[in-house]
């Protein structure tokens, strides 16, 4: 397996709800603004409200020109990744020079915690989609269940939600995460559902946790419970969650990728980040994979000290 030819620049990948999407990561892993319970990249390492020019504009832009001469067009260019997008200040540059040199949409996937900052939503005009978070309905759910940094508070991350929506151009599509025992009842998701007066997102987009949490406790949905909570919801509503039952299947150009994730776990036990730098291959690239190794009970996690190893399967004697 060699190493990708891009250091911040993955896919495209296929995406429950942008189709085939280039993926464009602007800071460091793991760096955030929240501590979320389900966050399949693990537990937060830097929790910081700092915005700075963690890569400069003209490197992601170049890089994304590359990515656009050499792989099949993508339906989107998604600025995510495995962190929190707007923690990076050059973040409008990024997507004004995106919308220089390609007309592929660009779309940001965002918590959402600091649209409240005039800054962050002059940044986001630029781009043609926005996709912000609201995982809970008051303070108290809010601090369980995202854990953000201790100077974030509900009300106005609510507020900055509705405030950058009323000055933006294009559409807010807001996710919404529910989790069983938590959010996932009828009474916590009425409250979240009470929140959308406010901010009028063009549609709710509900997802539940579909690859290995952060935290043993944050347990996903099933089809049958998203189903009858998408009903409490006015307007548009789409599950993006992938069945439960469903398990998620390898294209043949990933068998490679799984062979040497396999080869790795026999060594010794990695985290998704351990694996992803010692292949060469984005963290998101290799959370799909092992997903599809954990589904066909290939291999298995070993949650120790806050983080989620992965093992081998043992074979039955």
């Amino acid at each position: 397996m060699t190493a990708s030819n891009h250091r911040f620049v993955y896919g495209p990948v296929p995406s429950r709800r942008l189709g085939r999407s280039l993926g464009i990561d602007l800071v460091p892993f793991k760096t955030c603004t929240y501590d979320c319970l389900y966050c399949q990249l693990g537990p937060t390492t830097d929790l910081t409200l700092e915005r700075k020019v963690h890569v400069p504009a003209e490197i992601l832009v170049a890089e994304c020109r590359r990515a656009l001469a050499t792989k099949p067009r993508p339906d989107y260019i998604c600025l995510a990744g495995s962190g929190e997008p707007t923690l990076n200040s050059a973040i409008g540059a990024v997507i004004r020079g995106i919308k220089r040199v390609t007309d592929v949409p660009v779309a940001v996937l965002t918590n959402g915690a600091l649209l409240w900052q005039r800054e962050v939503q002059d940044a986001l005009l630029a781009a043609d989609l926005v996709i912000p978070s609201l995982d809970a309905g008051d303070a108290a759910m809010y601090r369980r269940v995202n854990r953000p940094h201790p100077e974030l508070h509900f009300t106005r991350m609510v507020d900055g939600l509705a405030a950058f929506n009323r000055r933006y151009k294009g559409q807010v599509w807001l996710e919404v995460l529910l989790l069983a025992g938590m959010t996932g009842t009828p009474q916590e998701v009425d409250k979240i559902a009470g929140h959308l007066k406010l901010i009028r997102p063009a549609r709710v987009q509900l997802n539940t946790v579909c690859r290995p949490p952060a935290e043993a406790d944050a347990r996903a949905l099933s089809n049958e419970e998203m189903h009858r909570l998408a009903g409490r919801f006015a307007g548009m509503v789409d599950i993006i969650a992938r069945a439960v039952s469903g398990a998620p299947t390898a294209s043949s150009a990933g068998q490679d990728l799984e062979a040497a994730i396999r080869a790795l776990l026999a060594r010794r036990p990695c985290t998704a980040e351990d694996v992803a730098r010692g292949l060469g291959v984005h963290i998101n690239e290799v959370l799909k994979h092992l997903e599809s190794l954990a589904a066909s009970r290939q291999i298995k996690r070993l949650v120790e000290n806050r983080q989620t190893f992965f093992i081998p399967t043992a074979r039955k004697t």
